[in-house]
C-alpha cells in the first residue's frame, strides 16, 4: 500500500473546520498523497496541509475566488472533470462540496469520505434560497437542477462510499442511492481535560450562521435568565448581540487554551444545530461535561440520553428550555467519566484503523448488487436481490 500513488481531493481550502481535519488525518495517513482542490488559501490553513503538494482547478484564477469560491459552483463539475488523475491508484474525495465528480482510471481505487451530499442542493436548498440575494435566488433554480443531476450521476464514479456519520449515511441512500460505510471522524479527545471548577454558565460553541440555530440558544436563554456564554462569529453575530440579555456573552472566539477551559468548566454544552456529525459535543464530553443536543442529525451518534447529556425532540426555544431544566434535576447523578469514556470512542485512532481496513478491502469496481454472471443464452436461473426471477441473456453471457 506504501507504494500507491494517492490523490486527495477536498472541496476548497480557505479555512479550518472538521472538513480540513479530516484531511489533516488523512495527510498523516498517506504522506506522500498529492492534494487536489477548487480553491486554496495557504494563509488559511494548517503547517500540515500547507507542507503537500497542493494542485488547484482553474476555479483558482477566476477573480475573487478565495472570497466568492461558492458564486462559481456552477463550474466546479466542468473544473474536476479536467483534473488529469492518470497514473493514481488511490484517488480519496472529501465530498462536502463538489469532489467526488473527478474522472480515475479503470484500475483506480475511488472512495469517497462524504461529510454530506451537498445540502444546498437536497434538504436545505429551500433554506439556501431563501436567504440568498435577489440575483442568485432567480438563478438558483435552473441552475441547482442541472447540479442535482450531474452530482447524482457522478455518484456512479465512487467505488465506495464513506459516511461520517449514520445520518449521513442514510442521506447518501437517498440522494444516491447508495451504500456506505458509517467512520465516524477523528477527534483529537487526548487534548481535553476535565476540571474540578465548574461555572455556573452554559456554553455554546459554533459558526453564527442560520443553520446552526444560534437564534434558539438566545431565545431560550434570555427567557431563563440563565447565564450563558455564546463562542462564534458569522453573518448572524450583530443581530445576536443587539437581542442579547445581561445574563448572556458573546465572544467571536476563544484561544485553544481558553476554549479548553470553556469546555471543562461550563455546566453543560448547548448543541442546537442538526449537524452531519458535529465535533463540538465530542469535545465538551471529552472535557467531562454534559451536552445537551437537538435530537436530530450526528448528534444521535455521540451522545448518551442520560448518561453524557440529553436529547431535546423539537428545534424550538420552548423544546430546548425543558431539556435545560431536566438538565438541572438530573445533574447531580452525571458522572463526567462516563462522558470522557464515550468521547474516546471518537479518537483519531479508531478513524485510522477503520478506514485503512476501507481501503485494503475495497476494491474497485465495486456495485450495491452483484452484476448477472456470464452464461449462454436462453433462460437462465440467476441469484438476483432486485428482479429475483428468471432473465435472459444475449449471446455473449450478459443481460
Amino acid at each position: 500500500m506504501a507504494k500507491r500513488r494517492t490523490a486527495i481531493i477536498h472541496y476548497w481550502l480557505v479555512g479550518m473546520r472538521g472538513g480540513e481535519r479530516v484531511l489533516e488525518r488523512l495527510i498523516r495517513l498517506f504522506p506522500e498523497a498529492d492534494i487536489f482542490t477548487h480553491v486554496y488559501d495557504p494563509k488559511s490553513v494548517s503547517d500540515v496541509i500547507n507542507g503537500q503538494r497542493v494542485k488547484t482547478t482553474f476555479i483558482q484564477r477566476l477573480p475573487g475566488s478565495r472570497k466568492h469560491y461558492q458564486k462559481y459552483l456552477p463550474l466546479m463539475p466542468l473544473a474536476l472533470e479536467q483534473l488529469d488523475l492518470r497514473g493514481y491508484d488511490l484517488v480519496i474525495s472529501s465530498e462536502s462540496g463538489p469532489t467526488k465528480g473527478v474522472i480515475t482510471g479503470p484500475d483506480a481505487q475511488h472512495i469517497c469520505y462524504c461529510h454530506s451530499p451537498m445540502r444546498y442542493l437536497w434538504d436545505h436548498y429551500h433554506d439556501y434560497r431563501a436567504s440568498a440575494g435577489k440575483l442568485a435566488r432567480a438563478a438558483m433554480p435552473l441552475a441547482f437542477h442541472q447540479l442535482r443531476k450531474w452530482d447524482t450521476a457522478s455518484a456512479a464514479r465512487v467505488d465506495h462510499f464513506v459516511a461520517n456519520s449514520t445520518f449521513v449515511q442514510r442521506r447518501i441512500e437517498k440522494a444516491y442511492r447508495r451504500r456506505s460505510t458509517v467512520i465516524h471522524p477523528p477527534v483529537e479527545t487526548d487534548l481535553f481535560r476535565p476540571s474540578p471548577d465548574i461555572e455556573n454558565r452554559y456554553l455554546w460553541v459554533g459558526q453564527m450562521t442560520a443553520y446552526k440555530r444560534a437564534d434558539l440558544a438566545l431565545e431560550a436563554f434570555n427567557k431563563l435568565g440563565l447565564p450563558l456564554l455564546m463562542v462564534g462569529d458569522g453573518e448572524l453575530s450583530e443581530r445576536i448581540k443587539r437581542r442579547a440579555g445581561p445574563n448572556i456573552t458573546i465572544v467571536p472566539r476563544l484561544s485553544f487554551d481558553e476554549l479548553r477551559a470553556a469546555y471543562a468548566r461550563c455546566r453543560a454544552l448547548i448543541f442546537t444545530a442538526e449537524e452531519d456529525f458535529g465535533i463540538v459535543p465530542v469535545e465538551a464530553m471529552a472535557s467531562g461535561r454534559p451536552v445537551i443536543a437537538y435530537g436530530r442529525g450526528g448528534a444521535l451518534d455521540t451522545v448518551v440520553p442520560g448518561v453524557t447529556g440529553l436529547l431535546f425532540p423539537e428545534q424550538t426555544a420552548d423544546s430546548l428550555i425543558g431539556a435545560v431544566e431536566a438538565l438541572e434535576r438530573w445533574l447531580p447523578d452525571f458522572n463526567p467519566l462516563a462522558a470522557v469514556k464515550q468521547a474516546e470512542r471518537f479518537g483519531p485512532d479508531r478513524f485510522d484503523r477503520e478506514f485503512m481496513a476501507v481501503v485494503a478491502g475495497a476494491r474497485p469496481p465495486l456495485f450495491d448488487y452483484p452484476l448477472i454472471p456470464q452464461g449462454g443464452p436462453g433462460e437462465v436461473d440467476h441469484d438476483w436481490p432486485v428482479v429475483g426471477a428468471k432473465v435472459r441473456t444475449t449471446a455473449d453471457g450478459y443481460r
